[in-house]
């Protein structure tokens, strides 16, 4: 069966720009191939963070992802933090990759500029990434368009450590992207990409009052000033939030009473919001059950760090031999101890 890897920060809750994007596909996607999904604990900590927080932000992520759909007993959900390879496949992979190439990748471009003093994880995120990825051997890795840089770097590092330790042979694969249908999810704010740090979300857990107040505001049609207005649907994000949402019949009424003018945009919201609140139910019944029993969820994530490691341990043994390290002792000789 071929295998995927894919991972996710800890930023807390889920929201729907996570879930139609990413989440959803590996949802679907875990019942045909071997699946890893991994809370990148480790890349969360390459700007500034909480450490207070960070323990329960992971441990939300988790009940968010199950209660989205990913199985136990299909996937391997696990933390990266709890994998030690992750960090040591990482070293390892920076003797082959291109400083120039690092300084060149967009979102460290973008990123930097943020920071007046650049954290050297910021450059070597991708190389993390990389090992994420390679440590598992994966075939396939289900991205967004903002990552495909990234994966064609985890390529170009896969055929350099081959040539140089391999031999040639294709020891690490390398990955392809799966691309979702819903590759980007704009915001409430109608211009940026959803994101939870630009507060332009809805969280995949908020309940029904959370959801109207946030859609509330959200912006629509700029040329629509007054509800007799007529409005173009296709330039509304809430208009395409509705094809997620909606019934393919209401999509099409939204669409005709939108540039006709029959009804106003809190008309179209207030549609739209009763259809999230209805989709995103039985998520939030899921979501409960597994608040109510922190120790399943922990057992979970335990269970799925394990069987990484398994396949981690296989990977980085035979790294380690191919790029001519001295085998670790499996205990301390007979006799041997400091002199004296």
């Amino acid at each position: 069966m071929p295998r995927i890897f894919s991972g996710i920060q800890p930023s807390g809750e889920l929201h729907i720009g996570n879930w139609l994007g990413a989440v959803q596909n590996w949802v679907n996607l875990q019942r045909s191939y071997q699946s890893l999904i991994c809370i990148v604990d480790l890349h969360a900590i390459t700007g500034k963070y909480d450490k207070d927080t960070l323990p329960q932000r992971t441990r939300d992520m988790a009940v968010g992802l199950l209660a989205a759909g990913i199985d136990p007993d299909q996937a391997t959900l696990f933390v990266q933090s709890h994998v030690p390879e992750h960090s040591e496949l990482q070293w390892l992979l920076n003797s082959v990759t291109p400083l120039g190439e690092l300084e060149r990748m967009t979102q460290f471009k973008d990123k930097s500029q943020k920071f007046e003093s650049v954290p050297a994880g910021l450059l070597n995120y991708p190389v993390l990434m990389a090992a994420d990825i390679l440590l598992y051997r994966a075939d396939l890795v289900p991205v967004g368009e903002d990552q495909i840089q990234h994966l064609e770097l985890t390529r170009e590092i896969a055929r350099k450590w081959n040539s140089e330790f391999a031999g040639g042979e294709k020891f690490f694969p390398e990955p392809h992207p799966i691309l979702t249908e819903a590759k980007r999810i704009t915001g409430l704010d109608g211009q940026a990409k959803m994101s939870k740090s630009l507060g332009n979300t809805i969280a995949l857990l908020d309940g029904p009052e959370e959801i109207w107040q946030k859609l509330r505001p959200a912006k629509t049609d700029p040329a629509r000033v007054t509800r007799k207005d007529p409005g173009n649907p296709e330039v509304c994000n809430i208009y395409h939030l509705h094809k997620y949402f909606s019934p393919p019949a209401t999509v099409g009424a939204v669409a005709e009473n939108c540039s006709g003018a029959k009804w106003g945009c809190l008309d179209c919201k207030r549609v739209l919001a009763d259809n999230m609140i209805a989709t995103l139910a039985p998520i939030r019944d899921r979501a409960r059950q597994f608040q109510e029993a922190p120790g399943r969820v922990d057992q979970i994530l335990a269970e799925g760090a394990l069987g990484a490691s398994g396949l981690a341990s296989e990977t980085m043994r035979e790294v380690r031999g191919r790029m001519g390290f001295l085998p670790a002792p499996s205990r301390l000789p007979t006799g041997s101890g400091h002199p004296g």
